[in-house]
C-alpha cells in the first residue's frame, strides 16, 4: 500500500511538472494580452533607457512566472508580426514582410490555420477584446467581441509644432492630453471586455485575448499619467551623434525623420515622457484584467501570455517608432505565467522569437500543433528558464532579414549590405564590425543561418496601392 501511495504521488508529480492536461481532464484555459508598441525599456536590461518606468502590473505579472528578456519579433511592424505568430508562418514564408501589403488570397497563409481557430476548434469559449490581428483574418467566430477603436483626438490638435496636420486632421505622431474621461477611452473599454469574460460563469474552458492600442502613438492619456513622470527628471536614451556613420544606406533609409523634428522644435524630452505615460496607462490597463482574473475561481488553470507585438525606437539609432532590424525595432517583452508548471521569478536570457508562441500554447493545452507550424516549443524553457536552447532568432523586415544569438546580432540587406554587433561588448550597437577582417567568419556562419525568403514575387506583385 505504500509504495501504492509513493506511486501514485509521483504520477501526479509528473502531471504537474508537464503541465500538459492529461487525457480526459479539463483542458487549461488562456489568457493572451497583447500591448501594442511597448518596448523593453521596462526590462533594464543592458544598453536601455536608464530612466525608471512605471508599470507595476506588467512587472507583477513577470515576476509571477517566466519572463524572455531576448525575446524577438518575427518581424517589426504590426501586421506582418502579428499575422505571423497569430498563423505561424513566418514572414519571409508568406511574403507578408511589412504593413500595407495585401493578405486575401496570400497562398501561404491561406494554408494555415490560426492558433485561436484550433483553440475554437477544441471547443473552448472565445472571446477578443481590442487589437489582436492587424488586417488578417483569423476565422474564428467569437462568442464575445469587442473590436478596437482609436480614441478620437483633442479638439485643436495636433499639439506639437512637428505634428503637421493632414487634411485638417492630425498625424498619429503627436502626444498630449486627452479630452476624455479614462472611463471614455477605447483602451479601458477593452480591459471592461475582457473583464466582463473572465467574471462570467464558465462551463467549458475560454480563451480569452485582450490587446490595447497604447502605447502606439498618438499619445493622449489622462493628465495624472503626464505627472508621475516629471519633465525635468526625465532620463534620455542614450544617442551617439555620429551613430549612422557606419550604416548602409538601406539601413539609414529606414530611419524616419521624427526624432530630427524633435529635436528641432525642442520636443524630444516631451516626447519621452508622452511614452512613459502612455506606457503607464496601458499598464493599468492590463492591471485591472489581471485582477479580474487574480479574483476569479480561473485563477489557478488559466495560462497568462503577456506579449507585445515588437520593439519601439524613441531617439535609439536616431530613428522614432518602430521598422528596423535592430534590437530596439525587434526585441519585445514576453512572459509565461502557467499553473503546475512555472515558477515565480524566472528570467529566461536564450533568444526566442514571437513564433514560438503558437508551438508552446497549443503544447501546453495539449493540443496537436499542424504540420504547417514555424517556431520552436518554449515548455522546456518554461519549466527550466535555463534550459538549453539553440535557437537563432530570424526578424524579416522588407526584403531585409537579421539573424540573432545569444551574442551577436547580424543584418543582411537586399543589397548585400551587413551589419553586425557583438552585444556583449557593445549594447548600444554603435559599432558595425560587419567589414572586419578578424569577424569574417562569424559573419559567415550567422550568414548561414538566415531563412530564404519564399515569397518576394508575391510581395513586389501585390503591394496594396
Amino acid at each position: 500500500m505504500k509504495q501504492a501511495k509513493i506511486l501514485l504521488l509521483a504520477a501526479l508529480v509528473s502531471v504537474s511538472a508537464t503541465a500538459v492536461p492529461a487525457a480526459g481532464a479539463r483542458k487549461p484555459n488562456v489568457l493572451l494580452l497583447i500591448v501594442d508598441d511597448l518596448n523593453t525599456w521596462m526590462l533594464n536590461k543592458p544598453g536601455r533607457y536608464p530612466g525608471s518606468v512605471i508599470a507595476p502590473n506588467i512587472k507583477r505579472l513577470a515576476d509571477s512566472g517566466v519572463q524572455f528578456i531576448h525575446a524577438f519579433a518575427a518581424s517589426p511592424k504590426c501586421s506582418p508580426s502579428r499575422t505571423a505568430f497569430l498563423t505561424g508562418v513566418a514572414p519571409w514564408q508568406s511574403g507578408h514582410t511589412d504593413n500595407g501589403l495585401k493578405l486575401k488570397d496570400n497562398p501561404a497563409l491561406a494554408k494555415s490555420v490560426s492558433f485561436p481557430r484550433l483553440f475554437q476548434q477544441q471547443g473552448y469559449y472565445m472571446a477578443t477584446s481590442g487589437k489582436i490581428s492587424h488586417g488578417y483574418k483569423d476565422g474564428v467566430n467569437w462568442d464575445q467581441t469587442w473590436r478596437h477603436k482609436r480614441d478620437p483626438a483633442p479638439p485643436g490638435a495636433p499639439l506639437n509644432g512637428f505634428a503637421k496636420a493632414k487634411n485638417g486632421r492630425p498625424t498619429e505622431r503627436d502626444w498630449g492630453l486627452t479630452h476624455l474621461k479614462e472611463s471614455e477611452m477605447n483602451d479601458t473599454k477593452v480591459a471592461d471586455s475582457a473583464i466582463k469574460a473572465l467574471r462570467m460563469k464558465h462551463d467549458r474552458p475560454f480563451f480569452i485575448a485582450c490587446g490595447l492600442f497604447h502605447p502606439h502613438m498618438p499619445w493622449y492619456v489622462p493628465q495624472r499619467y503626464f505627472d508621475m513622470y516629471p519633465l525635468d527628471e526625465i532620463k534620455l536614451p542614450p544617442v551617439k551623434e555620429d551613430d549612422l556613420d557606419d550604416i548602409p544606406e538601406p539601413g539609414r533609409k529606414l530611419i524616419s525623420s521624427t526624432y530630427y523634428h524633435a529635436l528641432e522644435h525642442k520636443q524630444y524630452r516631451k516626447g519621452v515622457q508622452a511614452y512613459l505615460a502612455t506606457t503607464t496607462y496601458a499598464d493599468a490597463q492590463m492591471g485591472r484584467v489581471l485582477d479580474a482574473l487574480e479574483n476569479s475561481p480561473y485563477r489557478d488553470n488559466t495560462i497568462v501570455v503577456l506579449i507585445s507585438d515588437h520593439g519601439f525606437h524613441v531617439g535609439e539609432k536616431h530613428h522614432w517608432q518602430k521598422g528596423t532590424l535592430w534590437e530596439e525595432g525587434a526585441n519585445t517583452l514576453m512572459m509565461f505565467r502557467v499553473p503546475g508548471l512555472t515558477k515565480p521569478g524566472q528570467i529566461c536570457e536564450r533568444p526566442v522569437s514571437l513564433m514560438d508562441l503558437y508551438p508552446t500554447i497549443v503544447e501546453l493545452a495539449g493540443i496537436e500543433k499542424p504540420s504547417h507550424v514555424y517556431g520552436n516549443s518554449l515548455v522546456s524553457l518554461l519549466r527550466d528558464a535555463s534550459s538549453p536552447h539553440e535557437h537563432p532568432v530570424a526578424t524579416a523586415y522588407q526584403d531585409h532579414i537579421s539573424i540573432r544569438t545569444e551574442r551577436h546580432r547580424l543584418i543582411r540587406y537586399a543589397n548585400g549590405s551587413m551589419e553586425l554587433y557583438d552585444l556583449a561588448y557593445d549594447p548600444h550597437q554603435y559599432v558595425n564590425g560587419a567589414q572586419r577582417s578578424t569577424n569574417r567568419k562569424i559573419v559567415e556562419e550567422l550568414a548561414r543561418q538566415r531563412p530564404e525568403f519564399e515569397m518576394l514575387d508575391y510581395v513586389r506583385g501585390n503591394k496594396a496601392k
